[in-house]
Parts: structure tokens; sequence; C-alpha cells
């Protein structure tokens, strides 16, 4: 069993920047990929960046050329860089690790969310 804990969330206004990180309590290495996600009040649960152990990254449209995720194995820890950010971007934000198997995720293991707010 992993642990992930997330931190670095808070207030910002439109056009600043955070980075959020995600700290496990054992190794991440061997999760075949690790990812943020959000979910904005009154939606779904949406995807905004995954990392695989091979460092291959994929972004959604709306955060592509704006967040940069990024991982560290020797500290175990996952970081998300949010730059421009914009009052869309609020909501709470959750780490994941998983496995992979036949190309669906699997052993999936989620943080506690860190909130992001990003209002004037």
């Amino acid at each position: 069993q992993v642990q992930l804990v997330e931190s670095g969330g808070g207030l910002v206004q439109p056009g600043g920047s955070l980075r959020l990180a995600c700290a496990a309590s054992g190794s991440i290495f061997r999760f075949d990929a690790s990812g943020w996600y959000r979910q904005a009040p009154g939606k779904q649960r949406e995807l905004v960046a995954t990392i695989t152990s091979g460092g291959a990254t994929n972004y959604a449209d709306s955060v592509k050329g704006r967040f940069t995720i990024s991982r560290d194995n020797a500290k175990n820890t996952v970081y998300l860089q949010m730059n421009s950010l914009k009052p869309e971007d609020t909501a709470p934000y959750y780490c994941t690790v998983y496995q992979v198997r036949s190309g669906l995720p699997t052993s999936r293991h989620w943080g506690q969310g860190t909130q992001v707010t990003v209002s004037s």
C-alpha cells in the first residue's frame, strides 16, 4: 500500500503560478504511471496530466503549454508546475499512481487532494 500526500495548493491571482507536489510513502518507480486530476464543483473528475515511468507525458488540451508534470523517483515525488493560471483552473487537484494492464489503469492509489483557487 502506498500513501500519497499533496501539497502546494493555494490562492493565486489570474496569470500566476503554483507548483504542486505529491509525496509518496513508498517507491513510485514500481508504478507504470503517475498523474494529476481535478474536479471542479458540479463537474466530473478530469485528467490534467500524466507521466509514465519512462517519462512520456500527456496533458489535457486545456492545460497544454501552461502546465508541466514531472517526477523525481529518488524523492518518490510527482510535481505539477502550473503557469498562466486561469479562474477555470480552480478545483481540488488529486495525485494518483497506478499500474497499466491491457492498456487500462489498475491498482490505482489517490491522494486526499489540494485546493487550487485562481481569483483576483
